[in-house]
């Protein structure tokens, strides 16, 4: 039995989602934490850096998989447009906070980045529903993300 156009096509598309999205974390893979993010002061509750690879892979399939949603719902369209933006503030982040050490900075732009997120959850959202609710783990972790932030700016004065 052979597979429909538009199955192919479809898993194709899930397949381009996927690869998409998953070079926003390898655009950064420069910047990663190194002896300067050993030496600053952590509150008690800053996670294991173990959490973070398990963590990321797993929303960042859920982001690949809700854009995906919304693709074959609507094509490409403003909800999508939105995603691509949030990528993109995904991406910048980490060069700013860990090549750049400059944690107020990184703090304004996490806080952009919270916004396009949750922006592109509510647009995900009324497209497919199931998107919206795909979107809710990543925008919790990035919520916990820039309390992390803020704790870390205001332990470290530049």
């Amino acid at each position: 039995m052979s597979e429909s156009p538009s199955t192919f096509r479809n898993g194709l598309a899930l397949a381009g989602f996927i690869v998409i999205t998953f070079c926003a974390p390898l655009l950064s893979i420069g910047s990663m934490p190194d002896a300067w993010y050993e030496a600053i002061q952590k509150p008690a509750w800053n996670p294991s850096p173990k959490l973070f690879g398990p963590v990321w892979t797993l929303l960042y399939t859920l982001m690949a998989i809700a854009a995906w949603l919304v693709w074959k719902r609507v094509g490409f369209s403003r909800p999508l447009v939105l995603y691509f933006v949030q990528l993109a503030l995904n991406a910048a982040w980490t060069p700013i906070f860990f090549g750049a050490h400059q944690l107020g900075w990184a703090l304004i732009e996490i806080v952009v980045m919270w916004i396009a997120i949750l922006l592109t959850l509510l647009s995900f959202r009324r497209v497919n529903p199931k998107s919206g609710w795909l979107f809710v783990p990543y925008l919790a972790w990035v919520s916990f993300a820039t309390f992390l932030n803020f704790t870390l700016w205001r332990l470290n004065p530049a």
